[in-house]
């Protein structure tokens, strides 16, 4: 067979014949199937279970949309959770840990309209949440805030802030527990460490002032939103210790271990063997055991991490790291940098760096009043700080703010008079205040002749504004009076404390005073009255204006009737007070007031509830004498059934013991 006709062989042509089917392929494909229908009759059904929000979606949907890599499909999810929440709050209870960790995950999200969704939805929250409910996931959300805290983007820095103003406002006592977290944080915002071959062979890192000039605010608009957000931590920290006096005049306190208990008796009780008082125990304070021996409690073997600012070590290691920064915000804003001319004049952006400053300050010196003597903390402070703030608070003291005007530019300024005035408003008062209390800490009796330059300043600026303060409201007088006092206690001799008294006195005699300014300006009186009257009897030294004010309060509680039931409860409790102690001023007045005071038509004895009615007749027993005239307007006021019956023979009993 030749080769050809084995080549036609192995290639043969198919022939086809009409009406034959067309042979298979060797290589053909079978594309037949057979198909089944699957019926889920659960898919179909309508979720009865879980609610829908208007897209018809529900909560695990939502959540499952808080993944998703485009940011409008995130923010759409924001705003559907809160809708969703909104018509359904059982829901939150229900899934309250995926809500939280989702929407604390994207306070770090690069889009500036998700996080500013999920700090809305965190403001619905803290709303819905109580602090109990959210205290097992509150680690988390504060990782998450420390995360967006500490990022490298501006604008989730920013917006940190404002996650930070929530939890502030809904969760203060859960966000202080991590404080030394959330400090150090602080700190990172508005400074960096130095880290120059000089101080790298330093135990402690310094830190200076950032600036950063991709930030759509200023350097100093940025370090005023974040101490104002530092100062209202602390704020919050001094607010959860138990232990901390408020700012201002307060009561002394008898010891650190003193509890008072009072006891009410009932003298007819008493008398007739119904009730039985131990005077050990109803004594009013619990005996100080001088020991130093202390059980241990579970906060001793704490870390001192753990522990806070409650730690005095670690309280001082905050305090060398933000001061100098404080110092250098203030030296940035203060009126020597801006404009030497203008001398202690500031702009309104400046005073409320400087005010913001002054405040941290204030609150770090009230955390540090809550350990024991033996850190000598306030030796420590003066020893460290004193010189600075010399050098730089009290350079231009005091401050007043500055009103710049504005003028169209075919106008100019033809006057210093027209383009800058200083404000007549007292804006600027609390600067200066909180600068004083800051100041006068810092003093005692042992240093007076060293700083008596400075307080002398302080003391002429008390004095002016007490003089002039009809404007004043009840926090400003507070804050007045507690600096008042402590000069006072400062130096102790007549020459010093009798015009600061007065000026108090000239402020007290002001009509028109808010009811808390009459308050505080009551307590603070007495406050001094009792102080003085502690003295022994060789070194007294009446003041004449304190005398002045007690024999005014009859008069005063005369005048008043039932115009202000409360402040006459107070007249009335100082009185008691004085005349117990046979103040001979106060005595007086009483004796030529006591016809006005138990008249039996308009007097204020019938004018008063129960309570107060029964302090003015336990008074009858301290008058000097008894007239007829007296006796005939009590005798009326039983009479005519202006008093009560047991009231009536409490009196009787009073008179007769007389």
């Amino acid at each position: 067979m030749t080769k050809k006709r084995k080549r036609q062989e192995d290639f043969q042509k198919v022939k086809l014949k009409v009406g034959k089917k067309k042979p298979k392929l060797e290589n053909a494909t079978d594309t037949t199937f057979k198909t089944k229908a699957i019926q889920i009759p659960e898919q179909l059904k309508e979720d009865g279970v879980l609610p829908t929000q208007n897209r018809k979606l529900n909560i695990k949907d939502l959540l499952s949309q808080m993944h998703h890599y485009s940011p409008g499909v995130k923010h759409n999810a924001l705003l559907g959770l809160k809708e969703l929440l909104s018509q359904y709050p059982f829901v939150i209870d229900a899934h309250l840990s995926s809500i939280i960790s989702e929407v604390a995950a994207v306070f770090t999200d690069k889009d500036s309209s998700v996080r500013g969704a999920a700090v809305h939805l965190l403001q619905f929250l803290a709303s819905k949440i109580r602090a109990e409910q959210i205290a097992p996931f509150f680690p988390l959300v504060s990782a998450h805030l420390s995360s967006a805290m500490t990022h490298i983007s501006e604008g989730i820095q920013e917006d940190s802030l404002k996650v930070l103003d929530v939890l502030l406002e809904a969760y203060p006592a859960l966000l202080t527990d991590r404080s030394i977290i959330l400090l150090k944080n602080f700190v990172e915002l508005i400074s960096h460490q130095q880290l120059s071959k000089r101080l790298k062979s330093r135990d402690k890192l310094s830190w200076m002032l950032s600036v950063n000039p991709n930030r759509r605010v200023t350097s100093q608009q940025w370090r005023l939103n974040v101490l104002t957000r530092l100062k209202k931590f602390l704020q919050a920290v001094v607010d959860g210790s138990s232990d901390t006096e408020d700012e201002g005049l307060q009561e002394q306190k008898d010891s650190s271990h003193s509890v008072r208990n009072p006891i009410c008796i009932s003298w007819k009780l008493h008398a007739n063997n119904q009730q039985h008082i131990q005077l050990f125990e109803s004594g009013g304070l619990r005996p100080k055991i001088n020991t130093s021996f202390r059980l241990r409690s579970l906060t001793s073997v704490m870390d001192s991490a753990e522990k806070g600012l409650s730690s005095a070590e670690n309280l001082k290691g905050f305090i060398e790291i933000i001061i100098p920064l404080l110092i250098e915000c203030w030296i940035e804003a203060s009126p020597a940098q801006s404009a030497p001319i203008l001398g202690n004049l500031l702009e309104s952006e400046s005073q409320q760096l400087m005010q913001q400053v002054l405040s941290i300050i204030h609150l770090l010196w009230k955390l540090t009043k809550r350990h024991d003597e033996t850190y000598k903390m306030e030796l420590w402070l003066r020893m460290n700080y004193l010189v600075d703030f010399k050098h730089h608070f009290m350079r231009h003291f005091p401050y007043s703010l500055q009103d710049t005007v504005k003028h169209k530019k075919k106008d100019p300024c033809k006057s210093n008079r027209n383009c800058m005035k200083s404000s007549n408003n007292i804006d600027h008062l609390l600067l200066n205040l909180t600068l004083c209390d800051i100041m006068v800490s810092l003093a005692s009796t042992s240093t007076l002749q060293t700083d008596s330059g400075w307080l002398d300043m302080i003391r002429k600026f008390v004095t002016d504004t007490l003089q002039d303060g009809s404007k004043l409201n009840s926090k400003q007088v507070n804050r007045l009076l507690g600096v008042t006092w402590r000069l006072m206690q400062i130096q102790q001799n007549k020459v010093a404390t009798e015009p600061l008294i007065k000026a108090v006195y000239t402020l007290y005699q002001q009509r028109n005073l808010l009811f808390p300014v009459r308050t505080l300006l009551l307590k603070f009186f007495s406050r001094v009255y009792q102080k003085e009257d502690l003295r022994t009897q060789r070194i007294r030294s009446r003041s004449k204006v304190l005398s002045r004010w007690l024999a005014g309060l009859p008069q005063q509680l005369a005048l008043l009737g039932l115009r202000n039931p409360e402040l006459s409860n107070q007249l009335i409790d100082i009185i008691h007070s004085a005349a117990s102690r046979s103040n001979k001023e106060l005595l007086q007045s009483l004796q030529a007031t006591a016809a006005r005071i138990y008249d039996p038509l308009e007097g204020t004895l019938v004018l008063l509830p129960a309570e107060a009615q029964r302090r003015l007749v336990q008074l009858v027993y301290f008058l000097p004498c008894l007239p007829a005239s007296l006796l005939a307007c009590l005798s009326r006021c039983c009479i005519m059934g202006r008093m009560s019956s047991d009231l009536a023979a409490t009196l009787i009993g009073i008179l007769h013991m007389r």
